[in-house]
This record gives C-alpha cells, sequence and structure tokens, in this order.
C-alpha cells in the first residue's frame, strides 16, 4: 500500500483536527467525507481538497477505494460504525470516547481481532509535547514507586452548545466524564503504566446544564430542544491491585477561581510530576538534598511526531504499534462504567 486513503465520517467540529493530522502523513490522504449537513461537508471538503462527499457514513464503509476510516460522530454512533468499518475491511480510528459501555467496546474490539485491522481510539493526550515529557521520565524510573496520582480537566463554563447532542444522555450516554475527563484518565494511567483498576468509588453531579448555566459554545451541532441530563460535573476515587490511587476530577461547568484547569499530577517514592500548564519535576536534588523544583530539559519524546494520527498510519503500514492500545482502551472503559455505577448506587464498585 503505497497511499493508505481515508474516509472522514462526520464533518463536525473536530473533523479539521484530525482531515490536517491524517494529510501530515507523506503517505496518507483523505479522500472522501460523509456527513447528512450538506454545508459542513463541503466545507470540510474545501479546506482540505477531499475527492468526494458522500451523505450517508455507510456509503464509505461501503467504498472500495477507502482504506480506512477516521470516525468524529455522537458517543452513540461510535460502537455501530466502527464494527460495520471493520467488517468492511477498513482501519479504523475512533475519537473518543470508545463506546457508551463495555459491552459496545467489548463488540468493537471482537470485530476488531476479527478483521485484523489496525483499531485505535486516537487518545490525543497521550502525544502532547507535556505528557511525552512526562512519561519518559516515568518509563526510565526517575519517580521510583508510584503510588499516587491526580487527574483533572475542570471548567468553569465550558459546556457544549445547550439543545445539541451533547447533553442528551440518550445520544451521548454521558456529560463531561465522557468529554473531557476521558482524556486525561486515560493520560494519567498512560504516565503511570497501570492498568489493574480494582474498585472505584465516584460521583456525579447535574447542577447547571440543566439550568441552561455555563454555555461554552463547543460543538457545529445545530441546537433544538434544550435538554441536558448528563453530568456537568464528576469526580472519583481509583484504586489499583498494587495498592495505588488515582484521583480525578472533572467539570464542564462548576464555581472555581479559573477559567480552566487541566493536567497530571503523579507522586512516587524518588520524585514527582506535573504535566499543566508547565512539564515540571519535584525532587530531592541528588548533589545537596535541597528541595527542587525544576522543569526538564532536552528530554527526548517517545513519539516524535507528536500525532495520533501518524501513529495509526505508521501502524496501518506496518511501521509501528499503535501507541493507544485497545487493551487499555477497555480498562478506560471499565472505570467510566463503574463511576457512573458508583453514583448511582452510593456505593464502591468493584472491577474484574
Amino acid at each position: 500500500m503505497s497511499e493508505v486513503r481515508v474516509g472522514m465520517i462526520g464533518a463536525g467540529a473536530i473533523a479539521n483536527s484530525h482531515c490536517s493530522g491524517v494529510n501530515k502523513h507523506k503517505n496518507a490522504k483523505v479522500t472522501a467525507i460523509a456527513d447528512p449537513n450538506a454545508e459542513r461537508a463541503k466545507e470540510v471538503q474545501e479546506l482540505f481538497d477531499i475527492e468526494t462527499v458522500y451523505s450517508d457514513w455507510k456509503e464509505i464503509v461501503a467504498d472500495p477505494n477507502i482504506d480506512a476510516v477516521a470516525v468524529a460522530l455522537p458517543n452513540f454512533l461510535h460502537a455501530p460504525v466502527s464494527i460495520a468499518a471493520l467488517e468492511a475491511g477498513k482501519h479504523v480510528i475512533l475519537d473518543k470516547p470508545f463506546a457508551l459501555n463495555l459491552e459496545e467496546a467489548e463488540a468493537v474490539v471482537a470485530a476488531a481481532k476479527k478483521s485484523g485491522k489496525i483499531f485505535m481510539v486516537g487518545m490525543n493526550q497521550r502525544f502532547s509535547k507535556e505528557g511525552q515529557i512526562i512519561k519518559a521520565l516515568a518509563d526510565r524510573g526517575e519517580f521510583g514507586e508510584i503510588y499516587r496520582a491526580e487527574t483533572c480537566w475542570m471548567r468553569r463554563t465550558g459546556a457544549p452548545k445547550f439543545g445539541t447532542w451533547f447533553g442528551r444522555k440518550d445520544l451521548a450516554g454521558g456529560g463531561c466524564l465522557l468529554d473531557i475527563g476521558v482524556h486525561e484518565l486515560d493520560l494519567c494511567l498512560h504516565l503511570i503504566n497501570n492498568w489493574e483498576p480494582v474498585s472505584v468509588t465516584g460521583q456525579i453531579f447535574t447542577k447547571f446544564g440543566n439550568r441552561g448555566i455555563g454555555e461554552g459554545g463547543w460543538g457545529k451541532s445545530i441546537p433544538g430542544e434544550h435538554v441536558f441530563d448528563v453530568d456537568d460535573s464528576a469526580t472519583a476515587l481509583i484504586k489499583f491491585a498494587n495498592g495505588a490511587v488515582v484521583d480525578l476530577k472533572v467539570s464542564w461547568i462548576q464555581h472555581q477561581a479559573t477559567g480552566g484547569e487541566n493536567g497530571v499530577k503523579i507522586f512516587g517514592t524518588e520524585g514527582g510530576a506535573q504535566t499543566h500548564p508547565t512539564p515540571k519535576v519535584f525532587r530531592f536534588a541528588k548533589e545537596n538534598g535541597e528541595y527542587e523544583v525544576v522543569e526538564p530539559q532536552d528530554v527526548k519524546l517517545p513519539y516524535a511526531a507528536a500525532c495520533r494520527h501518524t501513529n495509526w498510519i505508521d501502524a496501518i503500514l506496518g511501521d509501528a504499534e499503535p501507541i493507544c492500545k485497545i487493551e487499555e482502551a477497555l480498562v478506560v472503559q471499565k472505570i467510566l462504567d463503574a463511576i457512573y455505577e458508583s453514583s448511582a448506587t452510593g456505593e464502591q464498585v468493584k472491577i474484574k
């Protein structure tokens, strides 16, 4: 395969990121796009010089001239569209979240394994410079045993447009936890390299969006009736088999001093670190034992291209392994499901 011909499924706000990411690769090109909204599809077509426009995602899946697809659709379509594409022999990169629940996610994994095609949930935070710097240091043991971590993405007024699919549980499955919380949860587990959660205690809240407070304006979906029955903030404590814990906090809307905050902090026996807003390391200095807070310098990034699409295309071409492994995506989905279950029952949820 000299060039990977990619079909873009969905012309929403994130489509530009997918198209530009694919087209950065010297051996890949977005050659088709599908969206029922002709105006939005045309905008993306003209911006990226895309050959073919379809009104239905099924047409791209059936197109024999398409090798792979990028899926950026409302959450309830993630699993069925991914499965259909894999069964049609296409490679797939899927925007987060993986699925509405673990059962759906496992069905996608089964289809991917049966097809032999490359399937990847494109978790872009893993490829950020900030995350890569701390990952490189963690992988070479700079922090010793990592026994605790904190991760958050908290906005003050940052909900997607009210009246769009983002606020509807039947279409989105959940709110801020599935939209932005999944990013920081995935990055955190990636940095600490711990994929054995054993229990989750969590709580979700819907306090503002249902009252029409806190719209941030994200998304191209056309607003309709104001339905908001998803979480606009959430918190969870995740325990792991080795005794480590992760504290997760996320919000679209909440009263706080700053407009937004996100990132991961890790705490180890030999030092700690943060990813955002600037990567920093905290530790006792080796020379004199004084405490230091320093910005790491000249750290070699594990994924120099810093692009999820480049990694996906390289994997399709047989030149790399997917950075975002499907087994890890399943663990993240298990934790998300457990947070919602814990909030509904008021009990700690055990993860098998």
